[in-house]
């Protein structure tokens, strides 16, 4: 991971952190909350000052939610030691399982989009009693898992 100059974060109050790194300011308590983010230092009024490397981490965490990484994914991957310290091997075995998820979601959704496609060309659009797109939806009605 590249150092982060645009984030010169001394002494930088919950706020600045949450404009600067683009992550709201509730999602930061609980980072901190679920131990993902190391406590910040406090000033005398009890209010947090966040450093350089608390800004680093949690811009980490918001790439890798928007990377579709599971929050159990990135703390595996700041437990390894973080950007520039962990093991290639053990980060790839994370992205690969993260890949392999990935690649089973878009075979589900390829799947719903055929199922909901040929639904959608039964129904005819006028009033029936008996409507081919709310039966799928209805757990009496619906055939069960995708097909």
């Amino acid at each position: 991971m590249r150092p982060i100059t645009a984030l010169r974060a001394d002494g930088m109050p919950i706020g600045e952190l949450s404009r600067r790194v683009g992550v709201n300011i509730e999602t930061i308590r609980y980072y901190e909350k679920i131990k993902m983010l190391p406590a910040p230092g406090r000033t005398a009024g009890g209010h947090r000052v966040y450093g350089p490397q608390q800004a680093r981490i949690l811009a980490f965490i918001r790439r890798g939610r928007e990377l579709g990484f599971a929050l159990d994914e990135i703390r595996a991957l700041l437990d390894l030691g973080g950007p520039g310290k962990a093991s290639c091997a053990e980060v790839r075995a994370i992205a690969k399982r993260h890949l392999d998820d990935i690649r089973a979601k878009i075979n589900d959704l390829t799947r719903l989009r055929r199922l909901l496609g040929k639904t959608i060309a039964r129904c005819s659009g006028k009033k029936v009693p008996d409507c081919p797109v709310l039966d799928i939806l209805d757990s009496q009605h619906g055939k069960g898992p995708l097909t």
